[in-house]
């Protein structure tokens, strides 16, 4: 009995227990379930499915006649989803799949069948087929066998992203601005920076699942919200212009084997900037759009702030463009230190000075006016803002530098310095801007980049000029000044330059940069500009062309150095656009332009059908093109090799031309 009561008991005991530990896990269970299930079903929620973000289109960026600057263009992956296949499926279509993935992607059939059954064996639900693919080359790959069954039979996982190109190559690259390196969809330089706000949009959202460590595939989801695309910009630049620029510098700066330099065109009237080209050397020679030089580069400006201050003494009536000035034999000492002229002038005229760029002449009709209140002197360059930045969109602006008496670089001899272009510092925007308010009746502009934004063909906002001052100068010394500056070109320092089919007026620069340093009188250094306008009677651009480090082998004054740039410019401008309307100039005029027009036979042609384009560079046959009403698409880089139009085809207006180059 006692062993039955024994065995009775612990059966009794073993019982309890399991009845114990059943209700424990039934009151758990019941937990979970109504108390933190919740929680825990939007824990597993949140490791296998996210909400991931859908970039919204970047807006366009256009050049003022419509042309492509920066464009988004949608670039796709294809991946397999190896376990949503059926068998059947899979072992029928997998040989078509991989020879037409051969016949489109390059590589052989065998090596993608092998690629499919592995990931097959191996339940790969990620396989990547293609990356980068264009929208035309995305459709044919999706109607690919076994893949045209769709995401579900046919494993099909498409992710779609998109990618900032720049149709128009190359070309002004630095003032467009890109991505910054390192983080994507991050713009903070140049165009695509400063009206990022107008052309970002706004991101949508999807639904994707996890599928394996680190993979995600995109599910249908009801509260899929779609992105709203970025506005477009339309900026004053002129793609012929711009082309014509980034081309006469890049000459130069091959030719004098110099370190960098700039060139701005800018509409006298309005403040547009038609161009702007900034071009640096490679370790290896080459020369690419490295940084913004014109927007951000402070420097010593040289002669080309003698204009300037000459303009003060005559506005503060210190002086007039008759009063005399000994320039002696071309040496003269200001306060223990000697200032040279390449040559001595002796007595000259005011306005004499100005022509021969002579650095005495200068120095000593600014010193002898202000020597005993430099302050008054000062007072017109705050008058006109060249103390202060010019307060562009574009992000990193030069700050100008102009010390006054107190600062740590104010001596005697800042003063005379400053007369001739040392002792401060601007940026060749800067400098254009006042050249600008001279051939613009004394109406200071700022520069303008960017005309209007618009959406679904909807204008939402529009830039007009905006007037930084609104009379520089008498109309008096405007006139004496313009004339001196067109004498500069005629008979002074710029003579080089004059040409009797069309008129310029400007200022050559030549200043000696990093003469602090110790090698310098073994390793000189100089930075060329020229800055003007043209016409030098009716100005309708200014320009300012600067190159620093220019060869000294070769030259480095400005007359031979950037003026060349400016008058190609010029020349350029008025003689190479036959389908717009510019000035008629007579037949003598071809044999002098021939090596300057990329296309000479444009000169007086008339278009007759389709033009032969082949060979020409991308920017000459775009502008003919598009001014003959075709519309142009541009694939690849470089010269054209091809054309979808042949020559002589009948021209309809809005007809699609493909231009390939290379």
């Amino acid at each position: 009995m006692s062993l039955e009561r024994n065995i009775l008991k612990r059966f009794y005991l073993v019982t309890g227990g399991m009845l114990l530990l059943s209700g424990c896990i039934v009151f758990k269970l019941t937990q979970i379930q109504f108390v933190e299930g919740e929680h825990y079903r939007a824990l597993a929620a949140s490791n296998s499915t996210k909400n991931d973000t859908i970039a919204a289109n970047r807006g366009n960026i256009y050049a003022n006649d419509g042309s492509l600057l920066a464009t988004s263009v949608p670039k796709y992956d294809i991946r397999f989803d190896s376990k949503t296949v059926g068998s059947e499926d899979f072992t029928q279509l997998m040989p078509d799949l991989a020879q037409a993935l051969s016949n489109k992607l390059g590589k052989t059939p065998s090596y993608y069948q092998r690629r499919l059954q592995k990931a097959r064996s191996e339940g790969n639900r990620y396989l990547l087929l293609a990356r980068g693919l264009s929208y035309s080359d995305y459709n044919e790959v999706r109607k690919m066998p076994l893949l045209n069954k769709g995401p579900y039979r046919g494993g099909l996982i498409v992710e779609q992203k998109t990618v900032r190109e720049h149709p128009l190559g190359k070309i002004a690259e630095r003032l467009v601005g890109n991505e910054r390196s390192g983080a994507p969809g991050r713009y903070d330089i140049g165009l695509e920076g400063a009206y990022d706000l107008y052309l970002r949009g706004n991101d949508g959202h999807r639904l994707k699942q996890k599928i394996a460590k680190g993979q995600w595939k995109p599910v249908s989801d009801e509260n899929e919200l779609e992105p709203q695309d970025g506005f477009d910009v339309f900026t004053t630049i002129d793609i012929n212009i711009q082309d014509i620029a980034h081309h006469a510098l890049l000459k130069q700066l091959e030719y004098y084997e110099a370190e960098h330099g700039t060139v701005v065109v800018m509409d006298v009237a309005s403040g547009a900037i038609k161009a702007v080209a900034n071009l640096g050397r490679t370790s290896k020679g080459t020369y690419y759009e490295k940084l913004n030089y014109a927007v951000g580069e402070s420097h010593e400006p040289g002669s080309t702030f003698k204009v300037i201050a000459l303009a003060a003494a005559l506005e503060d009536r210190v002086i007039d463009t008759a009063t005399i000035v000994d320039t002696r034999l071309g040496s003269k000492a200001f306060y223990g230190r000697m200032i040279t002229d390449t040559k001595g002038h002796g007595k000259i005229s005011a306005a004499k000075a100005l022509e021969v760029s002579s650095n005495i002449g200068l120095a000593s009709l600014i010193d002898d006016a202000y020597e005993s209140n430099p302050d008054q002197f000062l007072n017109f360059l705050e008058q006109w803002g060249l103390d202060t930045p010019l307060g562009l969109p574009i992000t990193g602006e030069g700050l100008p530098e102009i010390p006054r008496p107190g600062d740590d670089k104010w001596s005697k001899n800042a003063l005379p310095s400053m007369a001739y272009g040392y002792n401060l510092r601007l940026t060749p925007l800067q400098i254009l801007t006042f050249y600008n308010a001279i051939a613009n009746d004394g109406v200071m502009v700022k520069p303008q980049f960017v005309e209007r934004i618009v959406s679904n063909n909807k204008e939402i906002a529009r830039f007009p000029s905006e007037v930084i001052n609104p009379k520089i100068l008498s109309d008096q010394n405007l006139g004496a000044l313009r004339t001196i500056l067109r004498n500069i070109v005629l008979r002074g320092t710029g003579k080089s330059l004059s040409s009797e089919y069309f008129s310029m007026a400007g200022k050559t620069g030549t200043a000696r940069t990093e003469y602090w340093m110790a090698d310098w009188s073994e390793n000189r250094r100089y930075i060329s500009s020229f800055a003007g306008y043209f016409p030098a009677d009716q100005p309708k651009y200014s320009c300012i062309v600067v190159i620093h480090k220019p060869s000294t082998k070769k030259g480095y004054y400005g007359a031979d150095v950037t003026g060349p740039v400016f008058k190609r410019i010029a020349q350029k401008i008025y003689t190479d656009s036959p389908l717009r309307d510019t000035i008629v100039l007579g037949p003598e005029m071809t044999p002098q332009l021939a090596d300057q027009v990329s296309s000479p036979s444009l000169i007086h042609e008339e278009a007759s059908g389709v033009p032969d384009v082949t060979g020409w560079p991308a920017m000459d046959a775009l502008a003919v093109l598009e001014n003959l009403g075709l519309k142009v698409m541009l694939k690849g880089e470089g010269k054209v090799v091809d054309q979808s139009l042949t020559k002589g085809s009948p021209i309809v207006q809005g007809d699609l031309i493909i231009i390939t180059l290379s």
